[in-house]
């Protein structure tokens, strides 16, 4: 204990002390400052000792038994921490460590609390998720309108699309119209001629076998 209360104000840090302004404590308190550093054996498990069953802890040496004051300091510290001076670690804890914490978060959200007016860390927290959700409801909306954007610029791109497929569509058709009226008018034609051909054969023929009549009949009469 006196090796640790030579080092320790070498080391960072700060040992919290009973407070000594209280008469109803004073005592009491000034006793157990001095007896600090305690040295506490902390367990959760029964051992058996003789026919008594303790909390402790068992070594090959032997048991420690943490609620045994010529063992450890457990009873002192659970006395002075739980029924002595709990509200005074209440008080202290939020003076003072919350505080730090308090002024330690704020920073890191760059605002400064030089402690004449004092920011409310749950406050400011609340104001800061209220601009965060408001960002990322910014962003959503931003990100839903381009979105639409894109379908809209697309669907506009589609029907362009489809116009000129149909525009090329109607065109085709109109030239396979054409083409096949000019084949069935080649055709017509074609059979016409072919027509007009094979009449002229068979008037042809028919005035051959005429004429060969003709001839076969003088010559009969001779």
């Amino acid at each position: 204990s006196s090796g640790i209360n030579a080092e320790w104000p070498l080391r960072p840090g700060e040992i919290y002390t009973f407070p000594t302004d209280d008469e109803t404590v004073a005592e009491v308190n000034k006793d157990m400052n001095e007896m600090m550093p305690f040295a506490v054996v902390g367990s959760r498990e029964d051992v058996k000792v003789g026919e008594t069953t303790v909390r402790g802890r068992e070594y090959p040496w032997g048991v420690v038994e943490i609620e045994n004051e010529q063992h450890c300091d457990f009873v002192k510290l659970r006395e002075m921490l739980i029924r002595t001076n709990m509200e005074d670690l209440r008080e202290v804890t939020h003076r003072k460590h919350y505080e730090l914490y308090r002024r330690g978060k704020l920073k890191q959200m760059g605002i400064t609390d030089d402690g004449a007016h004092p920011v409310s860390l749950q406050e400011t927290y609340e104001q800061k998720r209220a601009e965060h959700l408001e960002e990322l409801q910014r962003i959503e909306n931003e990100m839903r309108q381009n979105f639409v954007n894109k379908v809209r610029e697309k669907d506009l791109e589609l029907k362009r699309n489809e116009k000129e497929l149909a525009a090329k569509y109607e065109g085709l058709r109109k030239e396979n119209n054409e083409e096949k009226k000019r084949l069935d008018e080649e055709r017509k034609k074609l059979d016409d001629d072919l027509a007009a051909l094979k009449k002229k054969r068979e008037d042809l023929e028919r005035a051959n076998a005429e004429h060969a009549n003709g001839q076969n009949t003088k010559s009969k009469k001779k």
